[in-house]
């Protein structure tokens, strides 16, 4: 858990700062930091620095072209990798480590003369290449990930619309979607900043990897007391470099090692057990760090109280719910399907087309009911349970940010100009707004300390798939504006965060973050609007040619979503009648759950570890899957379990000085290596073909267990 500690470093509050960056009294005007209330999280107060610089600049003329062109170079690549087949997400990490370099060239080589513009002084190298111009750059670089890679849910709305249900989609409105998604996040960060940014208690665990990273990457050591943090990153980035060329490419079992299915080649239940990709992963382990910090990131900056959380919620439910509701009570016709897939399924085990739901017209048309397998329903009907217990009341913000202001009056005004293309009116766009600022205060809270965050995607599509049901351009919209905004906010709130303990003047961050902002929308769209009108048949995998690489899987599941919860409805699903009608009692279980554990802190208040149970980091346990699996969230669990709590408690100045640094090494060099792979062999069709390059030889694991059941490639269970 969380340690406390009487003895911390000196938080730092900055009071204004200057946009330039020619002269020492550019960078800000902030006096020294005063001593404050001192931190009570251990780990903070281990890696944070204690000391600050106020006379470096932070938003030179170096800053704003190295983050410029990260910002726009990353975001290009991400938008046009996410359609692809198989989907690349270039890491911000990758850049923060290539513009060190280049930032070090420009010091040396730009004139460092001051210019006199208008009255305004100004150099284009004011000094040495510095730790918080790269901060700065790196915060811009993030937008290029953010919005452009795994999180590009506005592109992810806009391709929907265009390429699925083939709607004349205008570019103007198009771009006022994606922008006013994000500045409506932009403005929630400020409202919000005072409490989750501002609190010591609110210490963003992630961060601490970025603040090693960058440590290590611009302060000198000795090795008086062994390897210094950047000969060990080093070492460590070659080694993830080199290593990842195994699972990634010449041994991909080494992903997912599942040693029951070898054991028992003939058995469906032995296979549904132990397969790592279709299975309950039992037994089954990954020697690959991109599967191990795949869907909660990465293990090493999670605390060890939100560790044990995420366990219990695993067992609980991999362990103990799905079988039993599999195999014992065969709950839902579950037996008729894989114990764990993403698919959709017809009640007789085959595999749903969901083009025979709608007509010519995209009308709802279902001539047979739709199904998922046991432990897709389950965690499905998770967000049902999510109820963020915070056990401390906090008053609401006074601050209204005008450019919140502006994109929620431009969102309003799209529902009445494009009324058709929408589809959502303007009670639904106000609706979405509120449902956002009710709950990203508390999903904050939950991501400020233990860096796990609960998702309601599936309660807004659900919400809104009642209220406007045969609407799904209308559900996409609410999603993206009732929930999606509350990503990208807490996305700014950590960069937030980790400004104040790289001791960044806020006004610095918020101009990165704005233009990062701005940048990042306009060029997304951009690039998948050509895409959209220079591909033809892009996402359209019926009239694809079949080795094309352009069938957009990632955006398949945004249709497929907006196709369940939009246009058939949680009416059809979860009403009276429906086949799936009792989940919703979940609502009043996930309701009520947390007040036994508020009842128990009362009555033992001396009992601290009450209070460090938290039902909705639990729940989280299970929350990804699919698609992830048990394996990924098993080996997260293992790895952290040892970093943060053995190595934590023995050896406590090892961590100390590399834990962070080991995690941003893992990461960065297998994200190098992934893009390398992708470029030179993968994205030129060479793949090799051999036992090891097969998932994890469970080819039964996808098979139902009802009697008499036939699926393609399965015996039938008798």
């Amino acid at each position: 858990m969380a340690s406390k500690v009487d003895s911390t470093p000196t938080h730092y509050h900055a009071s204004s700062d200057k946009m330039n960056g020619s002269d020492e009294a550019d960078v800000s005007e902030e006096t020294e930091a005063e001593p404050e209330e001192r931190c009570r999280v251990e780990e903070v107060a281990l890696v944070v620095p204690e000391t600050d610089d106020p006379s470096l600049p932070v938003m030179t003329f170096r800053a704003w072209f190295l983050g410029i062109t990260s910002c726009t170079l990353l975001i290009f690549l991400n938008t046009f990798f996410i359609y692809r087949t198989q989907p690349l997400t270039i890491s911000a990490i990758l850049m923060q480590i290539a513009v060190l370099p280049i930032g070090k060239f420009m010091a040396s080589t730009l004139p460092t003369r001051n210019f006199n513009l208008f009255g305004w002084s100004f150099s284009f190298n004011p000094g040495p290449f510095n730790m918080k111009e790269h901060v700065i750059i790196t915060v811009m670089a993030n937008c290029g990930v953010s919005f452009g890679g795994g999180d590009a849910y506005s592109i992810g709305a806009i391709t929907t619309m265009k390429a699925y249900y083939k709607q004349s989609l205008s570019f103007l409105c198009a771009l006022l979607i994606v922008l006013t998604t994000q500045i409506v996040g932009y403005g929630w960060a400020g409202i919000l900043r005072r409490y989750l940014v501002d609190p010591l208690e609110m210490w963003w665990p992630a961060n601490l990897a970025q603040v090693s990273l960058f440590r290590a990457l611009h302060e000198k050591e000795t090795k008086k007391n062994g390897l210094t943090r950047m000969r060990f990153f080093l070492i460590f980035l070659g080694a993830s470099f080199v290593y990842y060329a195994f699972p990634g490419y010449l041994f991909p079992i080494l992903t997912f090692f599942s040693w029951v299915c070898w054991a028992w080649p003939h058995s469906i239940t032995a296979q549904q057990i132990g397969s790592g990709y279709h299975g309950l992963g039992v037994g089954a382990f990954t020697l690959d760090w991109a599967g191990i910090s795949a869907y909660h990131g990465s293990p090493l900056v999670s605390p060890w109280f939100s560790i044990l959380n995420v366990g219990f919620g695993f067992i609980l439910f991999i362990y103990i719910v799905v079988p039993i509701c599999y195999w014992k009570f065969n709950t839902f016709d579950a037996q008729k399907f894989p114990i764990f897939s993403s698919q959709l399924f017809t009640s007789t085990g085959q595999k749903y087309d969901t083009t025979k739901i709608l007509t010519p017209q995209y009308e709802l048309n279902i001539p047979n009911p739709i199904r998922v397998m046991a432990s897709s329903t389950l965690a499905r009907s998770l967000p049902f349970l999510l109820d963020q217990d915070l056990q401390d009341s906090l008053q609401p913000s006074l601050m209204s940010p005008s450019f919140m202001a502006g994109s929620i009056a431009l969102s309003l005004m799209m529902s009445f100009v494009w009324k058709e293309e929408v589809q959502l009116p303007w009670w639904g766009m106000l609706f979405a707004f509120a449902l956002a600022f009710i709950l990203t205060l508390p999903i904050g809270v939950i991501q400020a300390t233990t860096n796990q965050q609960p998702g309601y995607d599936i309660i807004a599509q659900f919400i809104i798939g009642y209220v406007l049901p045969g609407k799904p351009i209308a559900n996409l919209l609410f999603k993206i504006y009732g929930r999606i905004s509350t990503i990208h906010a807490l996305s700014f709130l950590s960069d937030l965060k980790l400004g104040h303990y790289m001791k960044i003047p806020p006004r610095s961050m918020y101009m990165a973050q704005l233009v990062g902002t701005l940048v990042s929308g306009t060029v997304n769209l951009g690039v998948a609007w050509w895409m959209l009108g220079s591909i033809p048949n892009l996402c359209d995998v019926g009239a694809l040619h079949p080795e094309s690489p352009w069938t957009c899987p990632k955006f398949r599941v945004t249709f497929d979503a907006s196709v369940i919860w939009g246009l058939i409805g949680p009416g059809r699903l979860f009403g009276h009648g429906g086949l799936y009608r009792n989940l919703v009692w979940l609502f009043l279980i996930g309701a009520l759950l947390p007040i036994p554990i508020w009842i128990l802190s009362k009555i033992y208040p001396e009992k601290k570890w009450i209070r460090l149970i938290n039902i909705p980091v639990i729940l989280y346990g299970f929350a990804g899957m699919p698609p992830a699996t048990p394996t990924n969230i098993a080996s997260w669990l293992i790895t952290g379990t040892i970093f943060n709590y053995f190595v934590f408690k023995y050896h406590k100045g090892w961590w100390q000085k590399y834990n962070y640094i080991l995690s941003a090494a893992l990461d960065a060099g297998t994200a190098f290596m992934g893009v390398l792979l992708f470029f030179a062999l993968q994205n030129e069709g060479k793949n090799l073909k051999w036992w090891g390059s097969e998932p994890d030889h469970c080819p039964l694991a996808t098979c139902p267990i009802f009697p008499g059941i036939a699926v393609q490639g399965c015996p039938v269970f008798k």
